[in-house]
């Protein structure tokens, strides 16, 4: 797949992860055509058997996605309000990614506030580099609220009293209180992020796609359903994934390597990582 004729993205892959770079001088607005090429991108991600992770950076060191088009979202309250049961396209975009069967992963060194937060919010994972990583909801104080998912994403991750504060305060929150709060997984050295993003999306992407997608839909799960019912659905998934091919090879190749003995377990990680070779 060529990811081809893109205008806001820059798109590389290498050893089954996609990085994908916003490039939208002077501060990465986040407009209409941005969001439709993100759609267009998730659909090609998740076409592409070739990739297991997305990694999202930006190319403006002080900005990730600064929010979207103010004077663009002016000019809607003139407009008809459209159908409550459409998505528009970032919603679309987001979803598809928080759905599909692969792993979404935002770098952030800069800004994302507005649609940059709520874009960020539906991946998978976030990480941000201290000193740089900002994030913020500012929408209620320029007189409306969020729409991209803010409002809705901000109190599952972060619980309602908190996601309050950030819809209501519009005050910044560096990657620091954001890693405090939920907002995001970890807050890093910026020396350290890159180097911690890469690692993680290499290991992920070397793992069995199918074990990838039934354990991320499992995860999800437990947003979803009750706690008896996310038990019931697990045990389903779980047996899928033991029958699946790469699970048999991966099983013997742990026990022929030494598994399950002292000096293999003190260090797994490394084990998991070496199984990789028995996808061949």
């Amino acid at each position: 797949m060529a990811y081809e004729g893109y205008q806001f993205l820059k798109v590389r892959r290498n050893r089954g992860v996609a990085f994908v770079t916003i490039d939208h001088p002077p501060i990465n607005l986040l407009t209409f055509e941005m969001a439709a090429e993100l759609l267009r991108l998730a659909g090609e991600i998740l076409a592409d058997d070739t990739v297991r992770v997305t990694v999202f950076d930006s190319a403006d060191p002080d900005f990730f996605i600064a929010h979207f088009d103010v004077s663009v979202l002016a000019m809607l309250g003139s407009q008809p309000i459209p159908p409550a049961t459409e998505l528009h396209d970032l919603d679309r975009a987001v979803e598809a990614f928080r759905r599909m069967p692969k792993v979404s992963i935002a770098k952030i060194e800069g800004r994302a506030r507005g649609g940059g937060s709520e874009f960020v919010l539906g991946l998978d994972m976030r990480f941000g580099a201290i000193g740089k990583a900002v994030l913020s909801q500012p929408e209620v104080g320029v007189g409306i609220i969020p729409g991209g998912g803010g409002t809705q994403r901000l109190p599952r991750l972060l619980g309602q009293g908190r996601a309050l504060e950030v819809v209501l305060g519009c005050g910044d929150f560096p990657a620091e209180v954001a890693e405090r709060y939920g907002y995001i997984n970890r807050a890093l050295p910026p020396d350290e992020l890159t180097p911690f993003v890469e690692d993680l999306a290499y290991r992920i992407a070397g793992f069995p796609a199918e074990a990838i997608a039934l354990a991320k839909k499992s995860v999800q799960n437990a947003g979803e359903m009750s706690i008896v019912e996310g038990l019931w659905e697990e045990s389903v998934l779980f047996w899928q994934s033991l029958r699946t091919e790469p699970a048999q090879a991966r099983m013997k190749k742990f026990m022929e390597l030494g598994g399950q003995t002292r000096e293999v377990e003190l260090d797994l990680p490394s084990m998991v990582n070496a199984l990789g070779e028995s996808d061949g």
